[in-house]
């Protein structure tokens, strides 16, 4: 008889590293949601500040359910908690979280999910950047840059496809950690093995602000293959 998988949510940054964690746990889980912690407002994402309506459609190109949890930072682990438990509620049992090597965010993570009875599961754990970023392209993930540390990289990385000629010229950059762990750069998944459609982005702009550089998306769509 097939083991039955655990029922599980997806901690949810629309970015590269939560969906390889995402496809790697499809394999052993049974993943029923993405969960997004977003601003008290409700318009962007607490992680990475992409519009919460940007998110909504990433979700249904999935075609996974998405909940957005209102937050601020000083509330953070109240309001996760608090999700996470409605989440066990509905008979969720594991959380999947796309950390690679910070320690201090691993241990947060495995404590928070311990006091609300679910298990953390941490997929890409402790793995080679470069390994990872050439599965994610080798499954057929695309994904775009859309947030840049301009002490580190310039706008002209805005809206960059993450290829092999990206990691070719990010290697170049001296200093700089190809996974992006020291938020040198952001991206947003737009296409993929988890994914059902693909994500168009209709309307954007680059924006530059004192530490970052951000390519704002104020609308896309998700539309299927081949239109």
């Amino acid at each position: 008889m097939e083991k039955r998988k655990l029922r599980a949510f997806v901690s949810w940054s629309g970015g590269k590293d939560a969906a390889l964690s995402c496809y790697r746990a499809m394999k052993h889980y049974e993943i029923s949601c993405l969960l997004n912690m977003v601003s008290e407002d409700g318009l962007t994402s607490r992680a990475h500040g992409v519009r919460t309506n940007v998110l909504r459609v990433q979700a249904d190109a999935m075609e996974l359910p998405i909940i957005q949890q209102k937050t601020s930072w000083e509330t953070y682990e109240r309001e996760f908690k608090a999700a996470v438990s409605r989440l066990k509620q509905d008979g969720i049992e594991a959380g999947i979280f796309g950390d690679i090597d910070l320690a201090e965010h691993r241990e947060w993570v495995e404590r928070v999910c311990r006091e609300v009875g679910v298990a953390a599961v941490l997929p890409i754990w402790e793995e080679k950047r470069d390994d990872l970023l050439r599965e994610f392209i080798d499954e057929g993930f695309e994904a775009v840059v859309i947030s840049v540390r301009n002490d580190v990289l310039g706008t002209e990385w805005l809206g960059r496809i993450i290829d092999f000629c990206f990691m070719a010229d990010l290697s170049k950059m001296e200093g700089v950690d190809m996974a992006g762990e020291n938020g040198e750069y952001h991206t947003l998944v737009i296409s993929g093995p988890i994914f059902k459609k693909r994500m168009r982005i209709v309307q954007s702009e680059n924006i530059i602000q004192a530490a970052r550089s951000v390519l704002d998306i104020a609308a896309c769509e998700a539309i299927r293959a081949g239109r």
